[in-house]
């Protein structure tokens, strides 16, 4: 490692061509924070009711319009009399023998599934059409919503793997410009997907692409900055993924069609490809490059670093050698490349162990914001006051991690976070029945913005703990685990989609005081020794 550091300071350090690198890194994190925010819109259910039947009512009510005839033929459930969502009214078969001329109507004897489709109150979130008004997934097919938001999420964790083994094989200039490719091509066919079968299938491959994508640059972006600016710099990529979050109500708003609304996230797609896809602005990670023994292709990266950081590359001075003395010093004997397996941690003493606990505590922060979510709905009964809320909570916690984690260390604010995620989830859950709706706000509030905190601050912790070789296929997973489980709650709850607002949600659940109290002590969680782990498997 260090002689990896002595050439990465020979070409400049963190100067001005890296920091310039590492900002326009965040330009697409609008974009792809666009595009992992969509799914709470397409998958919004609006309310509906069954499509009035005139053929199933007595001869007398069959004139009836409008109100009456809602009225006529839907039943109205609770105090607020609000039309039944699946349900027609039956009414008893006319008597043959009955005698002619004018009877009056009978009264209805019970209910009967809906036969010619629904109606839907539109505008939802923004959308006139959606997939759930395309293909009526409400209801007895209501399920089908569900599945496809597992769909996606599957996408997600099978991209991390995949994708992530690809960054440390290939590289994450590869993988990222080949996921935005076909991200690109599988918006574009969602657009123009004919059946929801086919959706199916196209989400689950665009949330794997998205995945490989996010994970590419977060980690190239991470490879950019050196240990003191890491921080920083993921927080101003979390903030720009946020204006992409506020945007895409705005966007919908505009297009009022799914179908348009994908299409304009694949033509952003291509335009991020049109400029991220030269090598100028998103060069190959030189410290990948060289702790894979890729010297010669690092040569030309770290050269354009130096030149562009005012460094002379061939001037060498009385403290340190210049940058061509320390690449032929690494290049000495043409060494292959050399590539790893994450198999390789369980030699290692701790990185191993670091890994763990910071993959648990990512999988507690994301899958309990579910449950927070859910405490929020009563008390915010919008679709977009919950989703701008909870887009406001995540830029909040992203600047207290600023303002604190460098302060204070990694390890004091993850465990502030945890312990707070963990008071708040319990309090919600011995007593949501009897607290004052302003204290279930306030703790869900409170553990949304923990829960937030703890998600960005161990996918950080976690990438900076592993080895540079082995990053992306072991640090990915723990990384952006938070992701899926944040939202695979609708999946394992019977909570109506139409009392949630169309987001994710499930009741309270104890998980983050479910953390083993081994893992809270500070013992356990992964030391800082300038918040780098190291190049290779040695270092663990």
């Amino acid at each position: 490692m260090e002689q990896e550091a002595r050439v990465l300071r020979a070409a400049g350090g963190f100067g001005r061509a890296r920091r310039l690198l590492a900002a326009a890194s965040w330009v697409p994190c609008i974009v792809l924070g666009l595009a992992l925010s969509s799914e709470a819109l397409l998958t919004a259910q609006p309310a509906h009711h069954c499509r009035p039947d005139p053929t199933l009512l007595p001869p007398a009510l069959r004139a009836l319009r409008g109100s009456a005839l809602l009225d006529a033929a839907i039943p109205r459930l609770g105090p607020t009399r609000a039309p039944s969502p699946c349900l027609l009214l039956r009414y008893p078969d006319p008597s043959p023998h009955t005698r002619l001329g004018p009877r009056p109507a009978p009264a209805p004897n019970g209910t009967r599934p809906c036969t010619r489709g629904w109606l839907y109150a539109l505008p939802s979130a923004g959308l006139l059409q959606s997939p759930v008004t395309q293909w009526n997934l409400v209801c007895g097919d209501g399920w089908k919503v569900w599945l496809e938001q597992v769909s996606h999420l599957l996408g997600w964790l099978l991209g991390c793997v995949v994708l992530g083994a690809g960054c440390d094989r290939f590289g994450c200039r590869a993988v990222f410009v080949a996921s935005l490719v076909l991200t690109t091509g599988l918006g574009a066919s969602e657009a123009l997907a004919a059946s929801f079968p086919t959706l199916l299938v196209l989400r689950l491959l665009h949330g794997g692409t998205l995945t490989g994508a996010l994970l590419a640059l977060y980690l190239a972006r991470l490879e950019l900055c050196d240990p003191p600016h890491r921080l920083a710099f993921s927080v101003g990529a979390g903030l720009f993924s946020v204006v992409g979050t506020l945007l895409l109500p705005g966007l919908a708003a505009l297009v009022q069609d799914w179908c348009l609304l994908q299409g304009l996230g694949a033509l952003m797609s291509g335009l991020l490809l049109l400029f991220w896809g030269f090598p100028a602005l998103f060069p190959e990670s030189p410290c990948w490059l060289l702790a894979t023994g890729q010297v010669a292709r690092a040569r030309k990266i770290l050269w354009r670093f130096a030149e562009a950081s005012g460094v002379d590359p061939e001037d060498s001075s009385l403290e340190e050698n210049s940058l061509a003395t320390e690449l032929a010093v690494l290049s000495a004997g043409s060494p292959q490349p050399r590539y790893h397996s994450p198999l390789g941690l369980l030699r290692t003493r701790v990185t191993w162990r670091n890994g763990l606990i910071l993959g648990f505590s990512s999988l507690v922060g994301g899958g309990i914001r579910a449950s927070f979510r859910r405490s929020l709905a009563p008390q915010v009964p919008t679709f977009y006051l919950l989703y701008f809320l909870e887009a406001g909570l995540e830029a909040a916690a992203l600047v207290f991690l600023l303002l604190t984690a460098d302060r204070c260390g990694r390890r004091p604010v993850l465990l502030l976070g945890t312990m707070a995620t963990a008071l708040a989830s319990l309090l919600l859950l011995a007593g949501a029945q009897y607290l004052p709706g302003w204290t279930v706000l306030s703790l869900s509030v409170l553990g949304l913005l923990a829960s937030q905190a703890v998600s960005a601050l161990s996918s950080l912790f976690a990438a900076e703990v592993f080895p540079t070789v082995i990053r992306a296929e072991a640090g990915g997973c723990p990384s952006h685990c938070r992701t899926p489980t944040a939202c695979t709650a609708p999946y394992s709850c019977g909570a109506s989609p139409a009392r949630t607002n169309g987001l994710c949600c499930c009741p309270p659940t104890p998980v983050a005081p479910a953390t083993p109290p081994s893992s809270t002590s500070p013992a356990w969680w992964p030391w800082e020794p300038g918040w780098d782990q190291g190049q290779g498997l040695g270092h663990g």
